[in-house]
């Protein structure tokens, strides 16, 4: 069984889940019944998401008393709670002890790995080990070993028309 969703502000088990689109982009935030009275959710005109986003990452009295500021630009934790980004991009390595526990609480880790569709991989695949087999039959045909050359040639073949088919 999954383990069931924490509360981004306490921790407790979550039992109201809110997802809110800004400019394309989700916000997700999961918090437990005793949080979601406290912060208003019940009420929607007093409601802000992206506000409950910076409470819930941004402890006031915390990073006050840590004193972290971006050498770059100056910014502070206060400043970018106000401004809702960053002043520069050494923000993010400044910040990184703030950050890496708002993203592990947002998404699966703090490393974005990106995707890659497994058509584009297979087909990448297919030209790394055509490229392999071309330099193989280039070096079989300098060595003069006939019959692997050949081999490489035939198998050369197959793996363009494996490239023509993927291509459909």
């Amino acid at each position: 069984m999954a383990n069931p969703l924490k509360c981004d502000l306490c921790s407790k088990p979550a039992t109201v889940h809110l997802t809110q689109i800004l400019d394309n982009k989700v916000h997700k935030v999961d918090l437990c019944e005793d949080c979601a009275q406290e912060k208003g959710v019940t009420d929607p005109s007093g409601f802000s998401l992206a506000d409950l986003l910076l409470k819930a990452s941004l402890n006031p009295e915390a990073t006050v008393a840590t004193g972290v500021r971006c050498e770059q630009c100056g910014f502070t934790p206060n400043d970018f709670k106000k401004q809702g980004r960053f002043g520069c991009p050494a923000c993010y390595g400044a910040f990184k002890g703030i950050l890496d526990p708002m993203l592990e609480g947002m998404h699966k880790g703090i490393v974005h790995s990106g995707k890659v569709p497994q058509k584009a991989l297979e087909r990448k695949s297919l030209y790394d080990k055509l490229t392999q087999l071309e330099v193989d039959l280039s070096e079989a045909i300098k060595a003069e070993r006939y019959e692997d050359a050949a081999r490489c040639r035939d198998e050369i073949n197959q793996v363009r028309q494996a490239v023509g088919q993927k291509q459909r």
